[in-house]
């Protein structure tokens, strides 16, 4: 109904009292809607303050909950009823912890004995839940070791994953770089293998490692000595940081071999020698206190800036710096406004002590706890003391070192800056570049902080393996988690028009019904990788879905398929657009296109690799999924050799049982 009454002089008076009448009831129901809203608002409202006068002055961690179950916020206490009463007890008016009060529907507590068990509960919520108004960390893939495998060979290898107590692991690293090169120096010094077992039991020659000294040869008769053995047990102790014992041992061996005048083995160990030697002087300590507790730390500083916050960890083991991580915190804002609010006067923390603390605590609940971290700010002596209980051996918190240790605190402190400074950098640029894009397009999204676009593109090889992606930005960055391939079928190969107007149909079929029902959203643009033809493909999936056609637009390539002349064609009639070389918008779509093309290639090459090598024929047989076909073709070379194989062949593979290589020998003749 028009909320504006009829004006036609030849509308009647009964017609316009028949409106009024309408619109009255209209409003009569809004209010009486408005007043049962905020009745139940009242009534949950004294609910949860019953609740709170009932909590218990005892130590524990709360949780906050919205009308629809999601958490909100969690939190630990000394005392609980203090605590939680304090965000009840004033009007907190506009402000963050406002806005999250005012969406609080029910509670819940849970009473621990020590404030060191709050501390570490409350964190382990945290992670699990991901409250929308505390600090998290994201929950980053676990950390890479250097592997030494059981065997009368060691296999020198980088590992990340659960840990196998039949080998020897050393690390943790702060990342795949650290790990990959350490094994660099290992192959160089020691000469240790890296070829997978399946390789070193078929070898009848060395390989080009050998051959370039980076490897002893074991997996020949030749290569197979005691010194191989000598080596492995060198590069333990140096990876376990006894660096002095590992040079005099080597010395001593250069001797040897020069008193037997075997003056070309001396040479070697000289080598071995000074590339250590090398190494030394750039990673190791340079400080007599390096040992004890100094040989494994972690240095922890922390920057806020701009809204954002960066935790930067460098790691110490063995006496070797091996390197530095960064991590940025999300929520950072929110949490920190809420603290400051809620919080008596003199507990109030500053942003830095309240990330650094939510790092430490979600960061070692999974990652082992070294001995020492010093800090750049200080923080709750509660913390040290519940990590220790964690590890099961006295941890220390250092937050105002001196000599080696303060020039490591030096150096992180200035990495945190530094990495802050490039995050905040490439943010503002996506966000001028998300902005520019909006501008000239003459979009109107809601928020432009939620701007969502999504791109398509069809890869194949001469028709064959069809694959089309869609790769989705949003929040100024490209959202991989959200990405999805669809494999294209039923159609004539190379018929790149009838590809996307399938995957499109697929992607847009329910997402139309979800947004009609109001419970879906659609993107704000959706681009598609070509011209006039792949656009009005997409504008006939649109019709019939009815859809919006201002949403697409095509990325056409300019003239001689030059990079910064494309066009952008639209399914609504508008004309052409040439944004620019230098445009920022152009600049955007281009990294979303180029994305898309890049995740439909990978997509298309490994289903053409599966066609080719029968790959897909292995996984169809129950039991084997995609890691026992890789070794199963590593092992025997490809799906011939595969056939080839005998049932005890087959068993003899790491992971394949005998019932298994039995149906496999089945489904292959």
């Amino acid at each position: 109904m028009s909320s504006t009454p009829p004006t036609d002089s030849r509308l009647g008076e009964q017609q316009l009292a028949e409106w009024a009448a309408e619109r009255a009831a209209i409003e009569a129901a809004e209010r009486e809607r408005t007043a049962e809203v905020e009745a139940a608002a009242r009534v949950a409202r004294e609910r949860l303050v019953v609740e709170v006068n009932a909590l218990p002055a005892l130590p524990g961690v709360y949780r906050y909950f919205d009308a629809k179950d999601e958490v909100l916020y969690v939190g630990k206490a000394k005392d609980l009823k203090r605590r939680v009463s304090s965000y009840f007890q004033k009007n907190h008016g506009g402000t963050r912890i406002g806005m999250m009060v005012a969406r609080i529907a029910r509670l819940e507590t849970t009473v621990v004995r020590t404030e060191a068990e709050a501390l570490l509960l409350e964190n382990n919520l945290i992670k699990t839940l991901n409250p929308r108004f505390n600090i998290l960390f994201r929950d980053d893939k676990s950390y890479p070791y250097l592997k030494l495998s059981n065997h009368a060979f060691p296999r020198m290898s980088y590992y990340r994953g659960a840990v196998d107590r039949r080998h020897q692991y050393f690390g943790p690293f702060p990342s795949a770089w650290a790990v990959k090169e350490s094994i660099q120096l290992m192959q160089k010094v020691f000469k240790l293998r890296t070829c997978e077992d399946s390789v070193f039991n078929n070898r009848s020659r060395p390989c080009l490692l050998h051959q370039i000294k980076r490897c002893s040869g074991p997996c020949v008769p030749a290569g197979q000595t005691g010194d191989y053995a000598r080596n492995v047990a060198s590069a333990e102790r140096f990876l376990r940081g006894e660096t002095d014992e590992v040079m005099a041992a080597l010395q001593e061996q250069m001797m040897a071999f020069a008193d037997g005048q075997h003056y070309e083995l001396a040479a070697e160990v000289r080598n071995q020698i000074q590339a250590l030697s090398k190494v030394l002087q750039q990673q190791v300590v340079e400080e007599s206190s390096a040992t004890g507790r100094d040989r494994d730390v972690d240095i922890l500083a922390v920057k806020v800036q701009g809204g954002r916050a960066c935790v930067n960890l460098a790691m110490v083991r063995g006496g070797r710096h091996l390197g530095d991580r960064a991590f940025f915190p999300r929520h950072v804002d929110d949490a920190t406004a809420i603290h400051s609010d809620v919080i008596e006067e003199q507990e109030v923390l500053s942003p830095e002590r309240q990330v650094l603390e939510a790092f430490m605590a979600q960061h070692y609940l999974a990652a082992p706890v070294p001995s020492l971290i010093v800090v750049s700010d200080t923080v709750d002596a509660g913390l040290a003391a519940a990590l220790g209980n964690q590890a099961g051996s006295r941890v220390a918190v250092q937050a105002q070192p001196r000599g080696q240790r303060r020039i490591w605190l030096e150096m992180c402190v200035k990495g945190a800056e530094l990495a802050l400074a490039r995050l905040l950098a490439e943010e503002g640029s996506q966000q001028a570049r998300t902005r520019a894009l909006v501008e000239a397009l003459d979009l109107s999204p809601a928020e432009i902080d939620k701007f969502r676009v999504e791109c398509f593109d069809i890869s194949h090889t001469a028709g064959e393996a069809t694959m089309a992606s869609c790769v989705v930005f949003e929040g100024h960055q490209m959202q991989s988690s959200q990405y999805r391939r669809y494999t294209i079928e039923g159609i004539t190969g190379g018929d790149d028009y009838a590809a996307m107007r399938q995957v499109l149909t697929r992607r847009y079929s329910k997402m139309a019904e979800a947004a009609q029902l109001g419970t879906g959203r659609l993107p704000d643009l959706v681009l598609v990788d070509g011209g006039r033809g792949q656009v009005s493909m997409a504008r006939e999936v649109f019709e019939e879905l009815g859809l919006d056609l201002g949403l697409i637009a095509g990325v056409e390539k300019g003239e001689g398929r030059k990079v910064g002349l494309e066009e952008l064609v639209f399914a609504d009639g508008r004309e052409k657009v040439y944004l620019g070389r230098d445009s920022a918008a152009l600049m955007l779509i281009a990294q979303i296109r180029d994305e898309a093309h890049r995740f439909a290639i990978t997509g298309m090459r490994a289903k053409r690799a599966a066609a080719r090598t029968g790959g897909s024929r292995l996984e169809d047989v129950p039991g084997v999924g995609p890691k026992k076909r890789s070794q199963l073709l590593q092992r025997f070379g490809g799906l011939r050799g595969v056939a080839g194989a005998s049932v005890d062949e087959l068993a003899g593979v790491k992971g394949i049982s005998r019932e298994l290589a039995e149906e496999i020998y089945r489904a292959l003749h």
